[in-house]
């Protein structure tokens, strides 16, 4: 299975941008699915989940500002992000959970003050 992460970029604190992560199969649909981020220096560390069903957890760094869908048919996950903070600044990841020992090469935001 191949994870490919897009849509970073960077952006004024207090904007917004949409990640997009890209499974091959049924990956998303048949799967909790969560993101994750590693700044610099930093280890990776989790920012949120969504069940099979829908259902979504968030570490409460990002909790109210980002928000975590899929759309099965597109074999996509998507992390909404707005209000952006420079502490936001990271490469972010996708992965399963529990996770796939491969990890896609990320998107790289960067949020300016």
């Amino acid at each position: 299975v191949q994870l490919v992460e897009s849509g970073g970029g960077l952006v004024q604190a207090g904007g917004s941008l949409r990640l997009s992560c890209v499974a091959s199969g049924s990956t998303v649909a048949d799967n909790d699915m969560g993101w994750y981020r590693q700044g610099p220096g930093k280890r990776r560390v989790f920012l949120g989940r969504i069940s099979r069903s829908g259902y979504t957890v968030y570490d409460e760094s990002v909790k109210g500002r980002f928000t975590i869908s899929r759309d099965a048919v597109k074999k996509t996950l998507y992390l909404q992000m707005n209000t952006l903070k420079p502490e936001d600044t990271a490469v972010y990841y996708c992965n399963t959970i529990p996770n796939m020992a491969v990890w896609g090469q990320g998107t790289q935001v960067t949020v300016s003050s």
